[in-house]
């Protein structure tokens, strides 16, 4: 496949250029293939959001006026179609079922770096796509795509206080399920010899 530059992308795309959006679909897919996993809650839901994001890039090209980062316009499209899906009627009677209080002796949790060198990517995500689905928002939210606790209440209609204590209940159950991971590896190597 031919390399363009950025400008012919943005170019081909606003001409409708099939050959263009596929080569721009085959560029970025496995990088927002990345962002739209961490917010589904399986594959086929993170596959679903990614052509729903690329179909909104598509239509919505003519928005972008060159100044920043195309990549970065596209990511914020691709973050906002996650958003949309996950502010769905369904999803938010999901969401409302899992909040409660923190209990005291969970505030000091917290996810080490050293657990997260030794797990893969595609394990890191399945241990987020199994938070429950407001607390896998704002960590997402917080975490990879840098919102802060402000912009996550104003984007999911929720207040600070609880955005806070959803990253902390994602970093809390993270950790859990990193130590279970960790001593099922111990286990595991202490069986075989």
């Amino acid at each position: 496949m031919p390399a363009y530059s950025e400008q012919e992308i943005i170019a081909g795309c606003r001409q409708r250029s099939r050959a263009i959006q596929e080569y721009l679909y085959r560029v970025y897919y496995s990088i927002f293939l990345k962002v739209c996993s961490r917010y589904a809650k399986d594959m086929q839901d993170a596959e679903q959001l990614l052509n729903d994001g690329f179909l909104k890039v598509f239509t919505q090209i003519d928005k972008f006026n060159n100044s920043g980062s195309f990549e970065g316009w596209m990511r914020r499209i691709v973050v906002n179609t996650c958003l949309d899906y996950l502010r769905s009627t369904a999803l938010k009677e999901e969401m409302a079922m899992h909040v409660r209080a923190v209990p005291a002796e969970e505030s000091d949790l917290s996810v080490t770096n050293l657990g997260m060198e030794s797990i893969e990517f595609k394990e890191m995500v399945q241990m987020i796509q199994s938070l429950p689905a407001m607390t896998r928002t704002v960590f997402n939210l917080f975490v990879f795509d840098g919102y802060n606790h402000k912009e996550i209440s104003s984007q999911l209609d929720i207040s600070e206080g609880t955005s806070h204590w959803h990253l902390h209940q994602a970093r809390g159950l993270l950790q859990k399920k990193i130590i279970k991971r960790d001593q099922n590896i111990i286990t595991y190597e202490a069986r075989r010899i």
